[in-house]
C-alpha cells in the first residue's frame, strides 16, 4: 500500500488534435445510432473537412510524388463529404415517419417536428453530395488516369462508383425530401384529435 505513495505522480498530457486526419480519427460507427453519437460523428466530420491536412511524411502510407500527394487530397474531402452524407441520413432516419397513418392525427404535433429535422438532415447531405461531386471531379481529372492511390483502394472505389453512376445520392436524396415533404403535407391537412 505504501508503495503507490512513493511512485510520483506523472503529469498527463494533452493531445491537440490539429489535421484532418487526427479529426477523421475520431470518427467512429457506434453499433447502436443513437442522435447524440450521430451527432458527435458529422462534428468530427465537419472539423476534418475544415482542417488543415498534416505533413505527407505522417501519412499512413508512403507518398511517392506531389500528383499521388494531390489526388490523395481531393480523395480525402470526397470521402469525408461521402461520410458526412452517410451521417445525415442516419440522422435523418431516427426522426423519419415513413408512412402517414389516420390514426397519427393524435400526434401530429410530435411527428411535423420530427418531419422537420428529417427534412433538414436530408437537405443537409444533399449539400455534402455537391461538395463530394465537385471533390470527385478533381480526383477524377485526366492528369490522374493512370494515377491509383491502392493504400487508399475504397477511395478509389467511391470515386469510380461516382463516375459510372452507380454511386448517386442526389436521385435517392430528391426522392426522400419529396416524400417527407408529402408526409408533412398530408400531416398538416390533419384536424388534431385527442
Amino acid at each position: 500500500m505504501t508503495i503507490l505513495f512513493l511512485v510520483p505522480a506523472q503529469k498527463a498530457n494533452a493531445y491537440y488534435v490539429h489535421f484532418k486526419e487526427e479529426y477523421y480519427n475520431l470518427y467512429h460507427i457506434h453499433f447502436k445510432q443513437y442522435p447524440n453519437s450521430v451527432m458527435e460523428n458529422i462534428y468530427w466530420l465537419e472539423q476534418a473537412a475544415k482542417a488543415d491536412f498534416c505533413n505527407p511524411q505522417f501519412l499512413d502510407f508512403t507518398v511517392e510524388n506531389e500528383k499521388q500527394w494531390e489526388k490523395y487530397r481531393y480523395l480525402f474531402q470526397m470521402h469525408i463529404n461521402l461520410k458526412l452524407i452517410e451521417q445525415h441520413l442516419r440522422l435523418g432516419k431516427i426522426y423519419d415517419k415513413q408512412n402517414i397513418y389516420f390514426y397519427d392525427a393524435a400526434f401530429k404535433k410530435e411527428y411535423l417536428e420530427n418531419l422537420q429535422i428529417t427534412l433538414s438532415c436530408y437537405k443537409s447531405a444533399l449539400y455534402y453530395w455537391q461538395e463530394a461531386k465537385l471533390w470527385y471531379e478533381k480526383a477524377d481529372a485526366p492528369s490522374f488516369n493512370f494515377l491509383f492511390i491502392t493504400a487508399k483502394q475504397n477511395w478509389e472505389d467511391e470515386r469510380e462508383r461516382i463516375r459510372t453512376g452507380e454511386l448517386d445520392y442526389e436521385k435517392m436524396l430528391k426522392r426522400e425530401i419529396a416524400r417527407v415533404e408529402k408526409n408533412i403535407e398530408q400531416l398538416n391537412q390533419m384536424e388534431e384529435i385527442y
